[in-house]
């Protein structure tokens, strides 16, 4: 017995054991190493910085912890620091992960330029690398940066981070990444939903693209040729395109989540109440027929005097449906009142035999009320209520067949 029990044991820990594995590979599957930096927050925090050195702060603050990068795997989220080129009118700013000594991956660009006409036009562009190709957004800030002020002044000199391994400023302290599903719900905090960020799919800027050959840094790229994003997500061109994948497969399975616990059809109609109106017509329309042996003989009997006191003679046969006594009154009196009762009946029958094209639910209440009459009728007449069945009969299916 002790065996058989230690046996059991022993398959139950080992199935969960693998059943949680399984959904540990399963949730791995589900993240991208793009997921872990928001360029809309990078593209927020960038519009509100006084200058490169605070947008340079912004970016490794322990408190926000905009990034969530971890490339060289060592359990901390790695720093980045921030490059500047300049040409002209335009102004290249490259967001470099520091991965070890000399070793440093590009992240995303920020591609400033103003054109002509003095008008200023931002790109963040992912690093192909980790977001796949023309990964591109465009902020439409709510109030002019001072960046802006500040990049076309006079004295103006291009920043360089003094920033690298082991050498990182008093304010950084490194911390442990987060789980993907915290840091997507935590990042949304640090976007200024003020501003407007558009996807765009082509860069404005060919100059920059230019510039960034002199100060690209691809460490992480060329030690792990195998894992750049097309190789991560197969027939995906870049992240914007993953993103609507993911939403466009919740999307279906919140759909069909919701038509199996609604019980509805694939259309979305209520399907389950039409059943139901549908049982609720059948069975009114089989109530409606006069099935004597299924029903109680003093209901029946109830209906046939109720009805009969209501055309022959209501002043003695109010209370008949209810007493026993004023029931086997009415029956001694039928005799009297046989000949006046088949004719109201038979007119009634010939009224709604007339009027059947017309008003098909009052003929089928007389139909019924009639049925119900001769039912009663039936149990205290002998013969001549049988005559009164038969010809009533034509009137009963009429009523059914109207139903």
């Amino acid at each position: 017995m002790k065996l058989y029990r230690t046996t059991l044991i022993c398959i139950a820990l080992l199935l969960s054991a693998l059943g949680y594995s399984q959904k540990a590979t399963v949730a791995a599957m589900n993240y991208d190493i793009s997921d872990n930096l928001d360029l809309q927050a990078v593209a927020s925090i960038f519009g509100d910085s006084r200058d490169l050195a605070d947008f340079e702060r912004r970016l490794n603050d322990p408190q926000s912890q905009i990034s969530n990068l971890d490339l060289n795997r060592d359990n901390y989220v790695d720093y980045l620091r921030v490059i500047e080129v300049t040409e002209g009118q335009t102004h290249l700013i490259v967001i470099q992960a520091v991965l070890g000594q000399d070793m440093f991956q590009d992240v995303a660009t920020i591609e400033v330029e103003k054109d002509r006409k003095n008008r200023v036009q931002v790109q963040i562009v992912g690093n192909e690398y980790l977001y796949g190709r023309n990964y591109i957004y465009e902020p439409v800030y709510v109030s002019t940066p001072i960046l802006f002020d500040v990049f076309w002044g006079v004295s103006y000199r291009p920043y360089y981070s003094s920033w690298y391994w082991n050498y990182y400023p008093t304010y950084y302290s490194p911390w442990e990444p987060y789980p993907i599903y915290r840091y997507r719900n935590n990042i949304h905090v640090h976007i200024n939903t003020s501003n407007r960020y558009v996807y765009a799919s082509d860069r404005r800027s060919s100059r920059s693209v230019r510039l960034l050959n002199d100060v690209r840094g691809n460490s992480y790229e060329r030690q792990n040729p195998q894992n750049s994003f097309s190789s991560r997500n197969a027939n995906t061109s870049n992240r914007y395109v993953l993103d609507q994948n993911r939403n466009s497969s919740r999307s279906v399975q919140s759909q069909n989540g919701n038509s199996v616990s609604s019980g509805r059809g694939n259309d979305g109609s209520n399907s389950g109440r039409q059943v139901n109106s549908s049982t609720r017509e059948s069975y009114n329309t089989t109530s409606a027929r006069p099935v004597s042996s299924s029903r109680d003989v003093n209901s029946s009997s109830s209906r046939s005097t109720n009805t009969m006191s209501t055309r022959v003679a209501p002043s003695t046969t109010s209370n008949s449906s209810r007493s026993s006594s004023s029931r086997s009154s009415m029956r001694s009196s039928s005799a009297a009142t046989s000949q006046p009762a088949r004719i109201e009946r038979a007119t009634s029958s010939s009224r709604s035999s007339s009027n059947f094209n017309s008003n098909s639910g009052s003929s089928s209440r007389s139909s019924s009320s009639m049925s119900s009459g001769r039912s009663s009728s039936s149990s205290s007449m002998g013969a001549s209520s049988s005559s009164r069945g038969s010809g009533g009969g034509s009137s009963s299916r009429s009523g059914s067949s109207s139903r």
